[in-house]
Parts: structure tokens; sequence; C-alpha cells
């Protein structure tokens, strides 16, 4: 959510900029025979308009029927497809198995919802992160963060098939002709993380020079998810300045909450620039003014005065 409602703003604040997205497919996983890409479908919705803002996730106006009588019938439900929300997921496993990749199917889904920006795909190929528990238990991340809501404590996250993966060239011609490359504040372990271990992704990151980064963490606490427990499993501070470290290397400019102004010296020491200002999106103004914030801080990086 961090993500998709950052890039909302992202929008309204640069409404004639040329955005393009690198969607995270770590979480994707089969659920009921179908091809489920949650983090690719919460920016589609969320930009096209039709996203449950209530729930934070799935579609405005869901209805649950199917899966009321999948559970009669003794299926499992505790991954939740609402009756709108499984169309698109029949349509995406229609055309995988049609023979089509991935980016070719989200592009298809995303002009049918009218989604405003370029959505890509870290990945055609399989990657999957998995989360090992303190119990023992491997689970898949959407088993850890939905069936077991995110409770088990957590000895590691690991990502199977990142380093076998490919990286499509739409991913890394994007990348490097962008403007300027931002991270959106959303989990630095499960949600960019997997899009950095994608090989050549990392690189391609590293060699522009205009990187910004967003901290889903503020005051020591994650507005939404187990990011801080995951900083934590990856030896990182679980704090802003843990989001620093994560990024240390390809982002030059941190932007943190003003509740952590005082830890920019210490994420200065590791060679970023900080920027502080509220970072809480709490409604659309908010994400909006985020979003002018993070390109104003930039912009001296830049040279080129303002990226508005």
């Amino acid at each position: 959510m961090g993500g998709a409602r950052f890039l909302s703003g992202l929008i309204e604040a640069a409404p004639s900029a040329d955005i393009t997205v690198i969607g995270n497919t770590a979480d994707d996983f089969e659920v009921h025979g179908l091809h489920v890409s949650p983090d690719l479908d919460t920016v589609a919705y969320t930009l096209s308009g039709q996203a449950d803002s209530r729930r934070g996730w799935g579609l405005a106006g869901e209805t649950w029927t199917t899966l009321r009588q999948l559970g009669r019938l003794g299926g499992e439900i505790w991954f939740q497809l609402g009756d709108l929300d499984l169309a698109t997921h029949l349509r995406r496993t229609e055309l995988l198995r049609a023979g089509l990749s991935l980016s070719v199917a989200t592009k298809e889904l995303c002009d049918r919802l009218g989604v405003p920006v370029r959505l890509l795909p870290m990945t055609d190929d399989r990657v999957e992160s998995r989360v090992h528990t303190e119990d023992g238990r491997d689970l898949h991340l959407q088993e850890y963060l939905v069936r077991e809501s995110a409770q088990p404590a957590i000895r590691e996250v690991v990502l199977l098939g990142a380093s076998r993966a490919r990286a499509p060239q739409e991913v890394l011609g994007a990348l490097a002709s962008a403007d300027a490359i931002l991270f959106a504040p959303s989990n630095p372990v499960i949600s960019i993380g997997p899009i950095l271990a994608v090989p050549g992704v990392a690189e391609a990151v590293r060699a522009h020079p205009l990187v910004a980064a967003v901290s889903p963490i503020v005051a020591g606490r994650a507005i939404k998810g187990p990011a801080v427990e995951m900083l934590r499993s990856r030896g990182l501070d679980p704090s802003a300045l843990g989001v620093a470290q994560a990024y240390r290397g390809l982002a030059h400019l941190l932007v943190v909450d003003e509740a952590d102004r005082d830890l920019s010296g210490h994420i200065c020491d590791l060679g970023m620039r900080v920027h502080a200002c509220p970072t809480l999106m709490v409604d659309g103004a908010a994400r909006r003014r985020l979003a002018e914030d993070v390109l104003t801080a930039l912009a001296p990086l830049a040279g080129a005065g303002s990226l508005l």
C-alpha cells in the first residue's frame, strides 16, 4: 500500500511525467489454479481508481459469492479472492497458458483497466519469497502475511530463483533512460529487495546518478506490515537507519519522516543525503505533498532546478 499510495501522489504531483513502475513479483503464487500477482494488482487497481480504499486491497464494490460457495465445498479460503478480483486472475492465467509472458499479460490487463502508467513486472521468470520462521516452518510470503497474520517470529527471509531470473529489456531500458529513480515507501526486504535481486537491476540502479528512496519506517515503527521485524532479520537497524543500510550504495537521497530527523547524521555517514518531512500518507493531499517533497529534494542533486 505504501508503494501504490505514493504512486498515486506522484501522478498528481507530476501529471505530465512519463512514469514507469517496476513491480515486485516475488509474492506471486497460485490460488485455486490461478496465477495471482498481489503487488502488480494493488498498483493497477489503485492507479486506475478501482481499489477498495477502505480495506487497502482488492477492488471497490467487491462481492464474495464464489468464495463463500468454495468454503461450503471444502476449499481453502484464507486468501480472499472476491468475484471481481477473480476475473483478473482468470484472465491473467488464460493469457499465460496461451504462452504469453507475464509482461505481456500485465500490459493487456493494465490497458483494459485504464492504468495511467507503464507497469512492468521485474521479471517474467519465477521468483518466490519464502519466510523461515523461528518455529521451524518454511512459508510462502502470502501464507506468512495472510494466513498466519505475520505472527510467527521471523528467522530468515529468502528469495528462490532470483539469481537465475532475467530482467526484461524493458525494465533495464527504463532504468537506464530514467531522469530519476524512486524507491517508494515499501518494505525494503520483501517489496523492493526482490526487484533489486534480479541480475542487472541493482547494477543499473547503482550506475544511475539520481536515485531517491522514501523510508516506510517512522519512529521505529512500520505503518503497515512486518518491515521492522524483517529489517532486524537481515541484521539491519529496525528504523529508518536500517532502510538506509539496505539501500547503501544505491540511493543518493533518503527521505525520512520528521520524527526521524535525529537519524540524519548516521544516515549521512552511509553516503546519503537526508531530507526530513511529513511522510504519513493519510489522504490524497498528503500523498501529493510527499511526492512533491521528494522531487523538490532531488532537484539540487539533478542540478536542474526542479523536477516538478
